[in-house]
């Protein structure tokens, strides 16, 4: 079964404490902080691996987690750091953040990996923070937190050229003639549910190009209808579009044709702006030559005969897929703006420190990414921790502004789970 698209919930790990220790031993009663720092968290990436085909081991939106990091202990004992996870993923397979759907990755090559979230750093032990003036350091700093993302993976089918048109044109019996793919068909609509590859060899025996024979589109296959709308995204990679229209005399060959080209210009990829083969198929049907005079003089050019019952036609078509592979270079799947290649730098203003809120007449909460990152780092199990958070906050300015909001002696300050009295 092809799975080419999951949501999985990623979370890597949190940084190990730092610890608060002295060394007391017989022969050094005085030793000095020996506390030492938490490991790092583990951090999560996506990997490219040619072996893997499907994003099935993803399917039902699991919760990819790493561990943290331990702890630091005493004799300056750093924690142990965790192992990274690697997960993955098939060669094609883009990686996006849910959140506005901003493209991460590319993994289009074996090997390729992207980092999806990168594990706490540890916090540093006591034994960290002593200097010439502070022998007795009774401060440690909390690990740092990791990130919680959710991902979305869509695998895009790496293919040098794609077959377009209704369901029943011959896509998949014209596959199996030219490549090994072995590819179910059979006489009714709808026949292939999952894009196929296969490896076309020309006639010379040396060159060779990827084929993918796509599941039949219909009318509105752009906004969901049918088969379609799931497997458009596989044509995204495409340099070549080879578009089969039927000579059976069912359908009237033009109209199809020109369907089938909206719902490609309908699909927002610019996949209509793709070199396109025009290949008339089933000649081999009483009146198809008819059919498809007439439907080349509505087309204003000759479009490519092809039987793959009697196999007329067939090297002449894919030596001229091969040649117009050659010819076109490939498409890039992101717009300059938001391609992971490319970096965009905003002058924007230096965001404030700390937001203040005044929830009751004498409780003010300070609130702001920044003031709250600083906060959770600080150890404040020791007096010389708690010390450490009132020099920073007096440091940025808190005491101006709470005094500016009407703060009064007594009244409750509060930033994270810690509570303090104002005082002037």
């Amino acid at each position: 079964m092809l799975i080419d698209r999951a949501v999985v919930e990623v979370r890597s790990g949190n940084g190990g404490n730092g610890a608060i220790s002295f060394l007391r031993e017989k022969n050094l009663p005085k030793g000095g902080p020996d506390g030492g720092n938490g490991g790092n968290g583990g951090s999560i990436y996506f990997v490219a691996k040619k072996n893997i085909n499907t994003l099935l081991a993803y399917r039902h939106g699991k919760a990819i987690i790493a561990k943290d990091g331990e702890k630091g202990d005493k004799k300056n004992r750093y924690g142990l750091s965790m192992p990274d996870i690697y997960c993955e993923v098939p060669v094609g397979t883009i990686v996006y953040l849910e959140d506005g759907m901003v493209p991460l990755a590319d993994l289009s090559h074996d090997g390729d990996k992207v980092l999806a979230a990168k594990g706490g750093k540890g916090g540093r032990g006591n034994a960290s923070f002593k200097t010439s003036r502070l022998r007795v350091p009774r401060v440690a700093e909390n690990g740092h937190p990791g990130e919680t993302k959710r991902i979305v993976l869509e695998l895009k089918l790496l293919a040098d050229a794609g077959l377009v048109g209704f369901p029943s044109v011959g896509k998949s019996t014209f596959l199996n003639v030219v490549s090994k793919a072995n590819v179910p068909t059979a006489d009714y609509p709808f026949t292939t549910l999952t894009p196929n590859l296969g490896v076309v060899t020309l006639p010379d025996k040396e060159n060779q190009f990827i084929l993918a024979d796509m599941p039949g589109l219909i009318e509105g296959a752009s906004k969901g209808k049918g088969l379609g709308f799931s497997f458009l995204r596989h044509i995204e990679r495409c340099r070549v579009l080879v578009h089969m229209v039927s000579m059976s005399g069912e359908r009237d060959p033009y109209d199809d044709y020109c369907k089938i080209n909206e719902e490609l210009k309908d699909y927002g990829a610019s996949l209509e702006s793709r070199p396109q083969i025009v290949v008339a198929t089933k000649m081999d049907m009483d009146g198809a030559s008819e059919r498809k005079a007439i439907f080349d003089k509505k087309l204003g050019f000759a479009s490519y005969p092809l039987s793959s019952l009697t196999h007329d036609g067939v090297n002449p078509l894919i030596q001229k897929i091969y040649e117009t592979i050659q010819n076109t270079p490939e498409f890039p799947l992101f717009k300059k703006e938001e391609n992971p290649e490319f970096k965009l730098y905003v002058a924007k203003e230096e965001e404030e420190p700390f937001i203040i809120k005044r929830p009751s007449a004498h409780l003010f909460v300070i609130e702001g990414e920044k003031v709250l990152s600083q906060y959770n780092l600080i150890n404040l199990s020791t007096d010389q921790g708690v010390a450490k958070l009132l020099s920073y906050l007096t440091k940025i300015g808190i005491d101006a502004a709470l005094k500016e909001k009407g703060a009064v002696e007594g009244d409750t300050v509060r930033i994270g789970d810690f509570e303090f009295e104002y005082s002037e």
